[in-house]
């Protein structure tokens, strides 16, 4: 295995461990926040209790999440130093700002927000966990900004062999960032929802706190329920935008390999055979399927994989299975919403429910794992995309070096994951303080 490849596994290891962290964070940020405003509105010691128990499972993972984050920043100047040598002066300004003023907010609010409960008056309290809230969320907008310049590079012009910032107000009001990050965002609230749902779901199996957690499980419930389907009408927009700025990602998301000119179709079920440029199986055909979603029209050109060189395209069957994955994960959510909904007056009667609720925690997480191998897979051989290969990027050092770094930081984010779940399970399980 050469430098490259093992760069890309450490990188997409580090990355998914990162993420196990990443979305949990910004969508119980917002949950948390909303329940201490309900405390401060109203004086219910009930919201104060949940804004506690909640707020410890997030402070755990917060914490645990800034380890992997910074480690995974550092292989830009490890194991991609072309790329940040060519890139640096648009890339790193965003990853700048990201550090300087969002996570710095937000760390700064979030120790107020912590060793302040009984300091600060409760509005004021309560501000500093709404900016935790924001700042997460915008330090997700830099980052985002960043991978959409990736994606989508503009405002940029070449001067002495590199990439130079021209136009930053381009880079910030990039489409295709943008797209990314209200489709990340509206995930992660779904992840926030469906694991305050779960967790609140064993405690109501049980017959505990049943006031406290049938609160937690409806107010999770109308967060993931909203946000579910925001995210699948979001989605379809920025497969649009996908279709405009990168056919071949879509034409490999669909497994489309020959130019259909009078419109494509779009199958429920295919096998591709990526050897052979074909699918073995296509099942349950729409007409003009593919075309409409893309481009509004059934008639609408869709270009197939065949266009484009085979060293130009994206890995296939890896871009098809995992975009498969996240829009069937994304359509069951709002499903399994509206089945919680219907029940929602009636929640310990229903154990099926409750239990599916459980096991169901993971599956945003999977979704999200999905949607970005789409976006990062999707786009090689490029990791600008059109403008420089992921080949060019690399570090040039030694296979030894990065199969060292690679093995090292696997035992490392192994350990991490490990401590998350084993603290996010044990107080989970604890429940909240008694009142």
């Amino acid at each position: 295995m050469d430098v490259l490849m093992l760069s890309r596994l450490q990188f997409a290891m580090a990355t998914m461990f990162h993420f196990i962290f990443v979305p949990l964070t910004l969508g119980l940020s917002v949950l948390v926040a909303i329940m201490e405003t309900m405390y401060v509105r109203t004086g219910n010691e009930m919201y104060k209790r949940m804004t506690k128990f909640w707020g410890k499972l997030f402070v755990i993972n917060f914490v645990l999440g800034v380890v992997t984050g910074i480690t995974l920043e550092f292989q830009f100047g490890t194991n991609w130093s072309r790329y940040s040598e060519y890139v640096g002066d648009i890339f790193g300004s965003l990853l700048a700002i990201e550090a300087t003023v969002a996570f710095f907010l937000e760390s700064t609010f979030l120790g107020a927000w912590i060793f302040g409960w009984n300091r600060l008056s409760p509005k004021l309290h309560a501000t500093c966990i709404w900016l935790v809230a924001i700042a997460s969320n915008l330090s997700a907008v830099w980052i985002i900004l960043a991978n959409g310049w990736m994606q989508n590079p503009v405002g940029y012009v070449i001067r002495n062999g590199r990439a130079e910032l021209d136009s930053f107000f381009a880079v910030i009001t990039n489409s295709f960032a943008w797209q990314q990050f209200f489709h990340n965002s509206f995930g992660a609230f779904v992840v926030g929802g469906f694991f305050v749902m779960g967790v609140s779901a064993y405690h109501l199996l049980r017959k505990n706190e049943v006031e406290f957690f049938t609160k937690s499980f409806k107010m999770g419930l109308v967060f993931a329920l909203v946000f579910s389907i925001g995210v699948a009408v979001q989605g379809h927009s920025h497969a649009q935008e996908v279709a405009h700025k990168q056919p071949e990602k879509l034409a490999a998301m669909e497994a489309l390999w020959d130019t259909a000119d009078d419109g494509a179709p779009m199958y429920l079920f295919l096998v591709p055979d990526e050897k052979n440029e074909k699918n073995s199986v296509e099942f349950l055909g729409i007409p003009g399927g593919l075309s409409f979603l893309a481009f509004n029209s059934f008639d609408a050109p869709v270009k197939g994989l065949k266009e484009w060189p085979e060293a130009d395209r994206p890995p296939v069957t890896l871009t098809f299975l995992s975009f498969r994955a996240m829009v069937g994960l994304g359509t069951l959510f709002p499903l399994l919403c509206i089945w919680a909904w219907i029940n929602r007056n009636k929640l310990t009667e229903n154990r099926l429910m409750l239990k599916v609720m459980i096991y169901a925690i993971p599956l945003p997480y999977i979704a999200m794992w999905a949607g970005w191998a789409v976006a990062e897979v999707g786009r090689q051989p490029w990791i600008v995309y059109g403008m420089m290969k992921t080949s060019s990027a690399v570090s040039p050092i030694a296979t030894g070096q990065v199969a060292f770094s690679f093995f090292a930081l696997t035992l490392l984010y192994t350990l991490l994951g490990g401590a998350e779940i084993f603290l996010i399970t044990k107080f989970a399980r604890k429940g909240p303080e008694k009142a």
